[in-house]
């Protein structure tokens, strides 16, 4: 690897690292209530436990299988972090892009969504870009 890819790669974890930093918390919490970590590809996965059982009986609006905050990946379980993998790591790349304006850009996003009588979620650009790119299909760029 060379140097200026090195320090790309760093500025990339930095920049997400606010974010991270809420996802390790997160991960820290599951991994008491028995969750287990793994490390794939460049992220920090956390699954299973009471956690994520839990998280697959939220009320709907909160629900999930699978979230992403910077370079940690939460999921109900292993099966479903391999399973969802690829359109997780699509919203890593989109951290690394927009650090911790992430956070308000993708409910900004979700509330456009919502006043258009649309989707919030499936709608929600960055989630539409995480589908696309995890089908191998073309997308348009999110900023």
């Amino acid at each position: 690897m060379t140097v200026f890819r090195a320090a790309l790669r760093g500025w990339r974890y930095a920049w997400a690292a606010p974010c991270s930093a809420v996802g390790l918390l997160l991960g820290l919490v599951a991994w008491l209530c028995g969750a287990t970590v793994r490390v794939r590809a460049g992220a920090l996965e956390f699954g299973g436990g009471r956690a994520g059982a839990l998280a697959s009986r939220l009320p709907a609006p909160c629900t999930f299988s699978a979230i992403t905050f910077g370079h940690v990946i939460l999921g109900t379980d292993h099966v479903t972090l391999t399973a969802a993998r690829t359109h997780e790591q699509v919203h890593v790349r989109q951290y690394e892009r927009w650090g911790l304006l992430f956070f308000p850009a993708y409910l900004l996003s979700s509330a456009a969504q919502m006043i258009r009588g649309r989707d919030p979620y499936l709608d929600n650009r960055f989630e539409r870009e995480a589908r696309a790119l995890a089908a191998g299909a073309p997308s348009r760029p999110t900023c």
